[in-house]
């Protein structure tokens, strides 16, 4: 059929992602790059496989239906085909709906409803005292998800806590960030603002990648300085 196909296309083109089908994470930075992480604070959730969808036809209840994200991102659509949903917006699945629709109804008018979906979340690994994934509630900055994370270890490199955000599925930004300049001169204001899915990495100092113990023949030098 004409109108899936079309609606398929819509859905490409709202995600602004590459013709090579690449889609856009849910939850994450839109699909253009932004090195400095100046995007949008408050991001649109994307959907994500398994999410789940109520679709309500205001004029044709008939075609009211819940609809789940399948694990090849599509959605099928009662009597109009299949359509790539993963990486949407709400609002650009229900654009993309109406015109899947339009062959068949007139002026389809729909609402789009999100019913099941992947809670936000951020990760932290590294020199941090609890690596591992966190809920992530309201707006949270890097240093403030550090602490969540039970603050930086002994070994950490607190100059260059690196933040990955994931952009498309196969690219991720990066930005480092000095969490030590930033306490130090109490000035927070360049504290980044996480989005959902991001990865935050504390690695280790300098001093602390020496190994605590080293056998004692390449010591020599030190044990016997008069040899």
């Amino acid at each position: 059929m004409a109108a899936p196909e079309s609606s398929q296309t819509q859905g490409q083109r709202s995600q602004g992602g590459p013709a090579n089908g690449a889609t856009t994470q849910p939850g994450k930075a839109g699909g253009q790059g932004d090195p400095a992480f100046g995007g949008e604070r408050h991001p649109f959730y994307r959907l994500s496989k398994s999410d789940t969808v109520d679709v309500n036809f205001t004029f044709s209840p008939d075609f009211n239906q819940t609809l789940t994200v399948l694990p090849d991102g599509f959605v099928a659509l009662k009597g109009a085909g299949t359509l790539l949903a993963e990486g949407l917006t709400v609002p650009e699945m229900q654009s993309a709906i109406a015109k899947a629709y339009r062959g068949f109804l007139h002026e389809p008018e729909v609402t789009v409803i999100l019913k099941e979906f992947d809670k936000p979340y951020f990760l932290a690994s590294g020199e941090v005292a609890r690596p591992g994934k966190y809920e992530l509630r309201g707006d949270l900055t890097v240093n403030e998800a550090v602490a969540i994370a039970g603050g930086f270890t002994q070994q950490a490199r607190h100059s260059q806590v690196v933040v990955f955000r994931r952009i498309s599925a196969y690219v991720a930004e990066s930005h480092v960030v000095d969490l030590k300049k930033m306490l130090n001169s109490r000035d927070l204001h360049e504290d980044m603002h996480l989005q959902p899915g991001d990865f935050i990495y504390v690695p280790q100092s300098r001093i602390s990648k020496i190994r605590k113990f080293v056998p004692t023949s390449s010591m020599s030098w030190y044990m016997n300085p008069m040899q």
